[in-house]
């Protein structure tokens, strides 16, 4: 991605005045996204007016946006500053602090994960294999949980489901508590810091986990949206992506309940890897669940 310094000079201000209506005139909602989306191609984001619009949703806090509505100084200067931070290369929705998973609104934390629509796949996976138990007093499990956007989701489909997230950032878990709370499930889900299964007892009829699994030396080669907006911990999966994969084969059959099964995400290529990893721990692979770009992301796994 280019960066503002690549044409050698700061980027001037997107929205101060409007062409047309004089000098230093508030410019409208419509001459202010005409005016960032160049911007914001050039610095190589290829979605400008999608992001542009989203930006200035932020700026105003509104999704109803008035193309004839002006910007007021407060505003303006808000949409510059998130240009400014969209072209540096933060993401945009790290801009914003919230993105949508399943329908749900979920607050970011520099701990956490930004849900990502193919993670919804795990969502997808659970709630198929649970078919008509989706109604029944469930105990739910989600390792890792990061912002809770898959425990809650699932909570928010499963309506006498209790839920546990365990996470080992102390932060993650402030804000998937503060998620919950969003989200109507607080009083069905609860959240602690732990590294993994590590100190749980009881039986779950579910866990779930997006556990990271890049490999430690590809961390350096993602985009710098990922390499330097998510946290490291929720990326590196080890030498070979795979150690979360190996504490699981280890410590969940003990914490399944009867009829109780796991899905995990995995990244691409993955799948026969883990599924020998499972099956090393006396799990073996139920099904699985293709992500919108085709890619096998959810796998589903139970006692053999």
């Amino acid at each position: 991605m280019r960066r503002p310094e690549d044409a050698g000079q700061r980027l001037k201000p997107a929205v101060a005045g409007s062409a047309g209506s004089g000098e230093g005139a508030a410019p409208t909602v419509r001459e202010a996204r005409r005016r960032a989306v160049p911007i914001l191609r050039a610095a190589g984001i290829a979605a400008a007016g999608l992001e542009a619009r989203l930006l200035l949703e932020g700026s105003l806090g509104t999704r109803a946006l008035d193309p004839e509505r002006a910007l007021d100084a407060a505003a303006a200067a808000t949409f510059d500053g998130y240009l400014q931070r969209r072209v540096a290369g933060e993401p945009v929705w790290r801009i914003l602090g919230e993105r949508e998973f399943w329908g749900l609104t979920f607050r970011l934390s520099p701990a956490t994960l930004e849900p990502r629509p193919d993670s919804e796949t795990i969502v997808e996976a659970a709630l198929a294999q649970l078919g008509a138990r989706r109604g029944d007093s469930l105990s739910l499990l989600d390792l890792g949980t990061g912002t809770g956007c898959l425990l809650i989701a699932l909570l928010s489909e499963c309506p006498q489901a209790r839920g546990l997230g365990v996470d080992l950032s102390e932060e993650a878990c402030r804000t998937a508590a503060g998620n919950a709370m969003l989200n109507g499930v607080a009083g069905r889900a609860s959240f602690r810091k732990g590294s993994w299964a590590e100190g749980l007892t009881g039986a779950f009829d579910l866990i779930v986990s997006n556990p990271p699994y890049i490999p430690t030396a590809e961390i350096a080669t993602l985009s710098t949206e990922v390499r330097e907006h998510d946290p490291f911990l929720a990326l590196d999966g080890g030498a070979d992506g795979l150690g979360p994969y190996r504490i699981f084969a280890r410590s969940l059959p003990a914490l399944l309940a009867p009829g109780g099964f796991i899905v995990f995400e995995i990244g691409a290529g993955q799948k026969n890897d883990v599924v020998a990893i499972m099956a090393a721990g006396g799990l073996e692979l139920r099904g699985s669940r293709h992500d919108l770009g085709g890619h096998e992301r959810a796998l589903i796994f139970a006692p053999a």
